[in-house]
């Protein structure tokens, strides 16, 4: 795997198409200009990584759309050193930019051939998460909370009450919530019982599946 200066010229054009939808996180632009996108796909399609385009990579799952990517980044308002936990780990690539931005990450992923081969993945291009789970996101992860941000990579019809009560005071969940189409949800912690809740028009996401294979 090489990642070439036309790779890199291919990012920073990502990077101004992302700037002209309106995407203003440093950070988050600084990481999708780093992150070699085309690791995360098979060598056949590099032609396709730096469009802002989802992509399938197998087991009925896709590689977010980079815009989608950096939108749902850019809502959790990460800070370095902030615990955060991602439901669809998928190709690794939201994890990647997740760890460029200074998070510690726990992610769950429920496809058992996805998980391994991204567990595999991730640490071989540098990328180390504090941990990969193989599991059933709906649940969370009890043992790790608090969390001062947790995102959803994959449509759910309904937000799971664990996650909400695994944000830290102050926390971000960022969930796509819908059937066929979600609409990106943004929910703050302001109390024991306290959310407020945002709401920033409709995605399209792979749905998100209980229980696991």
């Amino acid at each position: 795997m090489k990642d070439t200066f036309k790779h890199q010229g291919m990012r920073q054009q990502l990077v101004e198409t992302l700037v002209k939808k309106d995407i203003k996180d440093q950070g988050v632009l600084k990481a999708i200009g780093k992150i070699p996108r085309h690791f995360f796909m098979d060598s056949g399609f590099v032609d396709h990584a730096y469009q802002d385009k989802a992509f399938p990579i197998g087991a009925d799952q896709t590689i977010s759309q980079p815009y989608t990517v950096a939108f749902q980044s850019e809502l959790l308002q990460v800070q370095p050193e902030d615990k955060v936990l991602e439901i669809g780990t998928g190709s690794g690539y939201q994890t990647a930019v997740l760890l460029e931005l200074g998070a510690k990450v726990y992610s769950i992923e429920r496809q058992k051939e996805l998980f391994k081969k991204t567990s595999k993945f991730l640490p071989k291009i540098g990328y180390r998460a504090k941990k990969l789970i193989f599991g059933d996101g709906y649940k969370g992860l009890p043992e790790e909370a608090p969390f001062q941000s947790i995102i959803v990579t994959a449509g759910a019809p309904f937000v799971p009450n664990p996650l909400l009560s695994q944000l830290a005071i102050g926390g971000r969940l960022v969930i796509p919530v819908g059937d066929k189409v979600q609409v990106m949800t943004l929910f703050i912690r302001k109390g024991p019982k306290a959310f407020e809740k945002h709401e920033f028009g409709d995605f399209r996401f792979v749905p998100m599946l209980e229980d696991k294979n």
